[in-house]
């Protein structure tokens, strides 16, 4: 039995797509846009392209398994995702057998939520190997979280735990995708957050961004109000702050509930690192009793855009038996 398997993250952005070895982890890995607004049976026939390219790749009689990282809500069974924010027309598409069909030839897929398998990842390859239990955040065109508990995945009672984007803190705030007023994810998901930088940016003529964005040709995004920060420009390192401490608060709460205290941040917009991490640490504490605050730490995923291939593919050695669950999540 073969130890090598496919990972997909499936983005708002990109589809990412690998070949991933138990052992030594990434092979090769390749990518494409989402181009989410032309619907679901496109952006499947994109997934199903990158899993054929990578399985071609792996050049083995019979194909390795693939695991599959997806926004939404996935069934106990790991077969079919239900309303991916930010995926327009989306309702409830069993993934599975889809890209099964679109293959035409039988390999074994299985689902899971994206934010699940970056934990996955992180808990195998990353900054979550020294934890026996550790939240996953991941910042990008939404906010998706998971929960290890033990060095095992916590999904729940029916496999939607871990949606730490959505919990809300202000229930008069803005509302996110999902319909949940003051959610994180309505602060600081990538189109939420440049929004509110184009507001406060307006009253900021003297603010790099401008210039930046008036050189590239763009739209104020989350990557400009980075590079600016690091240019030293003061509205961009506040509005940056700003998200950390938005971050840190609801990270507080969810200390507070769970009693897991090591929270590792990956997705696109931990390449803030520093402009972000820092204030949601120091927020953090705040909102946490007294009694929980010993050990808290928020620490960036080292792993990059590769926590997700890398944790779906140990999804999919778990589901044939290669691996054990505690094995793909650290413990060798």
């Amino acid at each position: 039995m073969t130890n090598l398997a496919v990972g997909v993250d499936l983005g708002g952005t990109s589809i990412k797509a690998g070949l991933v070895s138990g052992e030594s982890g990434m092979i090769r890995s390749i990518s494409c846009d989402t181009d989410a607004h032309e619907g679901p049976s496109a952006v499947l026939d994109r997934m199903s392209s990158l899993i054929s390219e990578c399985l071609s790749d792996a050049n083995l009689p019979n194909p390795p398994p693939v695991g599959i990282g997806s926004p939404g809500a996935v069934n106990w069974d790991r077969t079919t995702v239900s309303y991916p924010p930010n995926f327009p027309d989306w309702h409830v598409v069993h993934m599975g057998s889809e890209i099964q069909t679109r293959l035409g030839f039988p390999v074994q897929i299985v689902v899971e939520n994206d934010a699940n398998v970056a934990a996955l990842g992180s808990a195998r390859f990353g900054a979550g190997r020294p934890f026996s239990s550790f939240l996953m955040v991941t910042l990008g065109t939404g906010v998706g979280g998971a929960i290890i508990h033990n060095r095992e995945l916590f999904r729940g009672s029916t496999g939607a735990a871990g949606e730490l984007g959505h919990m809300s803190i202000d229930y008069e705030g803005p509302v996110a995708e999902s319909g949940v007023p003051g959610a994180i994810e309505a602060y600081i998901g990538q189109r939420f957050l440049s929004r509110t930088a184009h507001r406060i940016l307006k009253s900021k003529p003297e603010s790099l961004v401008h210039q930046m964005v008036a050189q590239r040709g763009t739209k104020i995004t989350p990557e400009i109000l980075f590079d600016a920060a690091k240019k030293g420009d003061a509205p961009s390192i506040e509005i940056l702050a700003w998200a950390g401490r938005k971050l840190g608060a609801g990270l507080g709460s969810a200390v507070n509930l769970l009693d897991i205290r090591k929270i590792v941040i990956g997705g696109g917009l931990s390449m803030a690192g520093d402009f972000i991490l820092v204030p949601a640490a120091q927020t953090l504490l705040q909102f946490v009793t007294p009694a929980l605050r010993d050990g808290v730490e928020i620490v960036r995923e080292t792993l990059g855009n590769d926590a997700g291939i890398l944790g779906a593919a140990m999804l999919a050695l778990q589901a044939t038996g290669v691996v054990a669950e505690s094995s793909a999540t650290g413990v060798v």
